[in-house]
This record gives structure tokens, C-alpha cells and sequence, in this order.
């Protein structure tokens, strides 16, 4: 069998570890009905190995390193794997109906899938997937926490997030230098934001421009508002405001456009 070598600039941590691996893929339930479930970046096949094995989805994976390709192929000959990069791929010519995204992904570019998840969250009802700690308590934090941000916000106007269990860096080979958690979002029920969607993200990321200030600073110079932000948040600061809040005060914006 040939050897994969992890690539650093591809950002590589092979999962070594049998149970971590298989609770990853445990935490894969069907939410929204779909069948069609694609692994992202396999690399040697630590979760691959298990899921190959449920006659309940239909896997397909996708990854980048050719070496790791030629390692699925023949590890796995029935297995159907894509050699790509998933931020560039167009999702709509695998299976026909809802789908479902699970990986150890590469920590360079995790934040990047959340938002390719975003662009297809028709679709996309279910991801399961291993992020940097950090970068999971982020999408995971609510309001007030110090680690809620901008990611945590437009995640959740489309999710519902969960934190399933840590992992620690002796789980990978090489070892991270950073703790790493597994976390699984699920497709809320939301179809439409009440507002206008490019809006909320300028209004979000202007909020949390200058999270230390109060949005009636943070917020003077944000042209949509012409500075005028709602009495009930004037005194708070982005940290403070929920999905819906945000969402509010976009509307409000709209307002004083009109």
C-alpha cells in the first residue's frame, strides 16, 4: 500500500485516532432527508473507512492532493472521488436534492467551507465537520460571548450550530499545534431573511468593525443608518445583539433608505 505524505501547504493533520474518527461520522443523522453526503478533503481515509461502509448515504469525496488520490483509488475502487478544490467547485451537478458535508478540514481554509456551505444552504442541510477550536467556539458562540463575531452571526441566520467533543492534537499525524473540536450545523427553518441579505452581512461587519465601542459610535459612520441607529441598541455593542437583532437593525437601514 503506497504512503501518503501530509502536505503543509495544503494543511494536512491526518486523524489517527479509530473512535474520534467514528464519532465524527456518527454525527451524521439525515437532517433534512438527504443521501448524498460529501467528505471534504479525505486524505488518508480516516473517516472514509466508515462510511464506505453505511448503505445509507451515497459518498462522494472530494480532494485536492493528487497522492491522496491515488491512495482512495486504490484503497477504495468503488469509492467516487473527485480530484478539486471544493471552494471552486459548482455543487449543483452532485446528486439531485438536499446534501450533507462532513471532513477533517483542513484548517486554512475551514472558515472558507462555512461560507461555501452559506452559498449552498438550499442544499446543504447537514455539515459535520473537525475545526480548529477556535474557530469552532467562534461559530458556535451566542450572544455576549466574547468569541461571538462575525462568522457566528451569518452562520446562524442559516444553522442551527452544535459543539459535539474536542479532540486533542496527539489525535493527528502530524500533530496540530492547536486543540481541535468537531461540531455539526443543521439547516434551520429560515428560507428568506426579512431584509436584504448583502445588507445584513455590510451591516454585521460594520457593527463588529469596532466591537469595543457602543453601536451608536461604532455604527455613526455606516452610511446606510445616516446615523441614525435605533434607540433599543444604541447603547449596546455588536457582541450584545442576537441573529434577530441583527436582523432588525438591518430592516432599519432599509427604512432610511426609502
Amino acid at each position: 500500500m503506497m504512503y501518503v505524505k501530509a502536505k503543509k501547504h495544503l494543511g494536512q493533520h491526518f486523524l489517527k485516532d479509530e473512535d474520534a474518527a467514528f464519532r465524527i461520522t456518527q454525527g451524521l443523522t439525515h437532517h433534512g432527508g438527504y443521501r448524498d453526503v460529501i467528505e471534504v478533503g479525505p486524505g488518508t481515509g480516516a473517516l472514509t473507512k466508515y462510511l464506505v461502509q453505511r448503505d445509507d448515504i451515497d459518498l462522494i469525496a472530494i480532494e485536492l492532493d493528487r497522492e491522496s488520490v491515488a491512495f482512495l483509488h486504490i484503497k477504495w475502487p468503488q469509492l467516487k472521488v473527485v480530484q478539486g478544490d471544493l471552494l471552486g467547485m459548482d455543487l449543483s451537478g452532485i446528486g439531485n436534492g438536499p446534501l450533507a458535508v462532513i471532513g477533517n478540514f483542513p484548517y486554512n481554509i475551514s472558515t472558507q467551507i462555512v461560507f461555501k456551505v452559506l452559498e449552498n444552504r438550499e442544499r446543504i442541510t447537514e455539515v459535520v465537520g473537525m475545526f480548529q477550536k477556535e474557530v469552532a467556539d467562534r461559530l458556535c458562540a451566542g450572544p455576549g460571548s466574547r468569541t461571538y463575531g462575525i462568522t457566528s452571526v451569518l452562520a446562524q441566520v442559516w444553522y442551527h450550530m452544535e459543539p459535539l467533543f474536542l479532540v486533542e492534537p496527539d489525535a493527528f499525524i502530524p500533530p496540530p499545534k492547536v486543540r481541535s473540536a468537531v461540531i455539526r450545523m443543521r439547516r434551520n427553518e429560515r428560507v428568506e431573511p426579512p431584509c436584504d441579505e448583502k445588507l445584513l452581512f455590510r451591516t454585521v461587519k460594520a457593527a463588529f468593525g469596532q466591537r469595543r465601542k457602543t453601536l451608536h459610535n461604532a455604527l455613526k459612520s455606516f452610511e446606510p443608518l445616516q446615523g441614525r441607529v435605533p434607540a433599543e441598541f444604541a447603547r449596546k455593542r455588536a457582541e450584545e445583539l442576537s441573529v434577530e437583532d441583527f436582523i432588525t437593525l438591518t430592516l432599519a437601514c432599509e427604512v432610511v433608505q426609502q
